[in-house]
């Protein structure tokens, strides 16, 4: 398969960029406010499912919706663009396990201010684990690693078949 130069810059530029937010996860980077409003819809869309699901679908759906567009593009047998934003689940990945991990020491801004409640200290705390913080936020992040090994999968796929 020819390789497209134009596909390999962006695919390169892509990869420095989450590299980077995966370098420093506590910083700010340019996609964390598009997650930042994925989460927030997520509260929304969860809220009939009571109080504990309504709190959990903020984190659940910043992971879930960049997912849901890697299948629907898996699904369209375009893997370049799988891989791409496959990137994308990973960074949402570390987002929450920076925020799981912020559960006890309470440090992260939240939208609504100092009156707002901490997803994950309520998550953790209703569940009795918010002694086990640092172990779960270091078991979220563990799966930002494992995406790799996806993307390399599509990109195998990538190099069988054309894309756009």
């Amino acid at each position: 398969m020819k390789k497209s130069t134009p596909k390999l810059v962006v695919a390169g530029i892509t990869s420095l960029y989450f590299f980077w937010c995966a370098y420093d996860p506590y910083q700010w980077h340019l996609i964390d406010g598009v997650n930042l409003v994925i989460h927030e819809a997520g509260h929304i869309i969860f809220s009939p499912l009571g109080e504990f699901l309504m709190i959990a679908g903020g984190s659940l759906f910043q992971v879930i919706m960049p997912a849901l567009f890697v299948g629907y593009f898996c699904y369209q047998r375009k893997f370049y663009s799988a891989s791409l934003v496959l990137f994308w689940v990973g960074e949402s990945i570390l987002n929450v396990s920076v925020y799981a991990g912020d559960s006890v020491a309470l440090q992260l801004p939240l939208l609504g201010g100092q009156d707002s409640v901490h997803d994950w200290n309520y998550l953790l705390t209703s569940l009795n684990l918010l002694s086990a913080t640092a172990q779960i936020a270091g078991a979220i992040r563990l799966l930002e690693p494992s995406l790799l090994r996806w993307r390399r999968l599509f990109d195998w796929f990538a190099k069988r078949e054309s894309d756009d």
